[in-house]
């Protein structure tokens, strides 16, 4: 297990401030690598830099992206985080359901802008979205104080875990690249088909779609064998 591998990814941050305090919250807790995407304040600037306080090589080090597509596949698991439940057929975590996770994975958590958190298709990317338990008449809270406790509970399981997973080791599971390709090779084909109809549903379609792909724990196999799968349904058939 290793912290290196634990990225914390704020989609569409709105406040400066809240963007610093998040690159201290994690480095109290020895992690280094914050994700950045199409944040509303220019990136960095000085209010960033200076509400990281002592945490200013990780805004220096942070990537910035123009869209969640472009980061997926760069995880083995995509955690996303949210103060209120989703009628979505997807795991959902509580904090000490993250026992659960093997940590030796990369592992990304995501976390929504301060205004409207998360959409559902900015969740379909994930493989399960996680609630932070909290007075259920007051369930807001801030971005950096949602990062600072899952930041917590994340450091202490990785240093304190001992039990280790039985998976035999010839099964490598998929990574989160794998299962992307896979998943846009299969748009590719339905599209080509004229699958997604009317036109005015394909966006609901399209997230329910990556939804049914994102929360399965595939293997590298098994992701080979369905890309084969939606290959040959997808040639034209010979009489």
């Amino acid at each position: 297990m290793s912290f290196s591998n634990i990225s914390f990814i704020l989609h569409k941050p709105q406040l400066s401030e809240n963007i610093g305090a998040c690159a201290r919250a994690i480095k109290n807790f020895n992690f280094n690598k914050l994700i950045i995407v199409k944040p509303k304040p220019i990136f960095p600037n000085d209010k960033i830099l200076a509400t990281s306080v002592g945490a200013k090589e990780i805004i220096k080090n942070s990537k910035v992206y123009e869209d969640l597509e472009s980061i997926v596949n760069k995880f083995d698991y995509l955690i996303a985080t949210t103060s209120r439940f989703r009628n979505k057929n997807l795991k959902h975590f509580r904090l000490n359901d993250l026992n659960n996770i093997d940590f030796s994975k990369k592992i990304g958590f995501l976390f929504g802008s301060e205004a409207s958190g998360l959409s559902n298709n900015e969740i379909s990317y994930a493989n399960c979205i996680m609630q932070i338990s909290t007075n259920p008449e007051f369930k807001s809270l801030n971005l950096s104080h949602s990062v600072i406790i899952i930041a917590q509970v994340v450091a202490n399981l990785i240093e304190l875990k001992k039990s280790k997973y039985s998976k035999s080791k010839k099964v490598k599971s998929a990574s989160k690249k794998s299962i992307h390709s896979m998943v846009n090779f299969c748009i590719r084909n339905l599209e080509k088909r004229n699958f997604f109809k009317p036109i005015e549903k394909k966006p609901i379609m399209l997230e329910n779609l990556r939804s049914i792909f994102y929360k399965m724990e595939l293997s590298e196999k098994e992701t080979r064998i369905l890309s084969s799968v939606i290959a040959i349904l997808s040639r034209k058939k010979v009489d």
